[in-house]
């Protein structure tokens, strides 16, 4: 029994990290606040841009963890990570500036 609590601190503290950046997520859905509805970054509110940045931190998270990356070397570590922190943003401005020139095009 004394094993058992000692290896699964971990899990707990992944539920509880995931759980604030969900719950953050959440709040900000369903509140929707004016400043960050209204304002506007290539082509999209800056709560679009928010949720992005949130979703990409937990995706991290997770590979890090669930793959067992967070005990590999910090070198291979990155080597993982970059690529798509640096692919996945590029895409999503491709896709808001190409959508906001059509938006404006039609």
């Amino acid at each position: 029994m004394e094993n058992e609590k000692k290896g699964n601190w971990w899990i707990w503290k992944v539920f509880w990290i995931l759980l604030v950046v969900t719950s953050v997520e959440v709040l900000l859905g369903i509140n929707q606040p004016e400043i960050l509805v209204e304002n506007r970054f290539l082509g999209t509110s800056l709560l679009n841009h928010i949720f992005i940045v949130l979703t990409l931190v937990k995706a991290g998270y997770i590979v890090l963890v669930f793959m067992h990356l967070g005990f590999e070397r910090t070198t291979f570590k990155w080597t993982i990570l970059i690529p798509a922190f640096i692919l996945i943003p590029y895409l999503l401005f491709i896709l808001l500036s190409e959508g906001g020139y059509a938006y404006f095009m039609m």
